[in-house]
């Protein structure tokens, strides 16, 4: 069976020194709520520089059924009024955030 999901890596550039803030609040709130929106969390990385120290990059993949499910899926993540008030009461922990939408190739283990 061939995996229609379609695929987003997300890129978040934590506040310097922050990055350990930012991945708790993803561990412990974001994450939990992303499924509860409808996204499938594939996978939570954080770069390391040579001597194997945290940088403040934090990289993601979710899926979503759609490209027009991920935009439903965000517009609820986002006005959750769970996640608005960790956001709230939070401090600011990320400086800048990208977003694309990738494809799994035929030979990808995930199809």
């Amino acid at each position: 069976m061939t995996d229609t999901r379609v695929f987003e890596l997300r890129t978040y550039e934590a506040v310097p020194g922050k990055i350990d803030a930012l991945v708790a609040r993803i561990g412990d709130h974001a994450a939990t709520l992303f499924e509860k929106h409808g996204m499938e969390n594939i996978g939570f990385w954080v770069q390391t520089d040579d001597e194997g120290k945290r940088t403040d990059t934090l990289t993601y993949i979710v899926a979503h059924d759609s490209r027009d499910a991920a935009a439903q899926s965000w517009k609820a993540f986002w006005e959750d009024p769970e996640w608005q008030a960790i956001r709230a009461n939070g401090e600011q922990v990320t400086a800048g955030a990208t977003s694309v939408f990738i494809e799994a190739t035929d030979y990808s283990k995930i199809r």
